[in-house]
């Protein structure tokens, strides 16, 4: 796969000089219904003997618009893991807009005429409350007036689950609600993040339960505070794991939020390597545990209830 990274106003000289079929969409969490719209441009892509491109941004529009700060906001995939997802669905050329206010305040017409017809687009495909500027002049119904007939529009319908719209916010209110299982149903995949394993207090080695504290970017979006059925990636491998997200108050109040993974029947030194969690199941809401013997109690517990979990997806499989 091809990435073309731009910022507007943009050299044509960069772009390349074929017909393609373009995919829009900013694509968060590259859940069920993005992969929807890409894989209808992809059938379309092959049934014309084009190239599929995608078109999104670097970063989320409300930085520019609401003037969230960048820090703050909060992904369910980062750049890098969006990248990945596209190469998997098929995409040929990847073009990163970076979302700048130049390119923000673009008229309807001129967005048309640079970001479609200057990418040299036969066929043109995004979900159905895609927008190019303001919703009122600048949504799906619209485009075939901007296109005056230079490319088609294919316009992809609402994917449902549930008799509900899958969309990025709602998987979001899953995340924050821990409900794993349905965040898992609307990406398609298993939820899943980066971090770094760096040095902790060491309290879980004390407990007989030694755990990697993994620091996290701030732009994660994280599931609720609690107890979870995780893997960890270390090199090429993945592990079962329990991931614990929260401040440890069983040992006092007012403690920093953490990420931590134990990972079963593992004795690697991999403190300063990068890791991949992917985040399965939720097991329990965090406790104040009355010392540490009640907490080591329970932990043997989750640990079981880990092991179950895993067993049954072996039985599955």
């Amino acid at each position: 796969m091809e990435i073309i990274e731009m910022r507007h106003p943009y050299d044509h000289e960069t772009i390349p000089d074929e017909e393609i079929v373009l995919v829009l969409g900013f694509f968060d969490g590259v859940h069920l219904g993005h992969q929807k719209v890409i894989e209808t441009g992809r059938k379309i892509a092959e049934e014309k003997g084009l190239k599929l491109a995608l078109m999104t941004f670097n970063q989320h529009p409300s930085i520019v618009f609401q003037k969230v700060d960048p820090e703050k906001m909060q992904y369910l995939t980062s750049l890098a893991q969006k990248e990945a997802h596209m190469e998997k669905l098929g995409v040929d050329i990847l073009y990163i807009i970076e979302f700048t206010s130049a390119f923000a305040n673009l008229a309807p017409q001129v967005f048309v005429d640079e970001y479609m017809i200057g990418l040299h687009a036969k066929v043109v495909v995004a979900g159905f409350d895609y927008t190019y500027g303001k919703k009122e002049i600048a949504n799906m119904a619209l485009l075939p007036t901007y296109a005056e007939n230079r490319f088609e529009v294919v316009t992809v319908a609402q994917e449902s689950f549930d008799e509900e719209k899958v969309s990025s916010t709602r998987i979001r209110s899953a995340l924050q609600n821990g409900d794993m299982a349905q965040v898992n149903r609307l990406l398609g995949y298993i939820y899943e993040f980066e971090g770094t394993v760096v040095h902790g207090d060491a309290r879980g080695r004390e407990l007989g339960f030694p755990t990697a504290n993994i620091k996290v970017k701030s732009t994660v979006r994280l599931p609720k505070e609690g107890v979870y059925v995780t893997e960890i990636k270390v090199g090429d491998k993945w592990y079962p794991s329990m991931g614990s997200i929260g401040h440890n108050d069983t040992f006092g109040q007012g403690r920093q939020l953490t990420v931590e993974i134990y990972i079963l029947d593992f004795h690697q030194d991999i403190y300063g390597e990068t890791v991949a969690i992917r985040w399965h199941h939720f097991l329990r809401d965090q406790v104040a545990f009355n010392g540490a013997q009640a907490l080591i109690e329970q932990l043997k517990q989750d640990e079981r209830d880990t092991e179950t979990y895993f067993d049954g997806l072996s039985e599955e499989n």
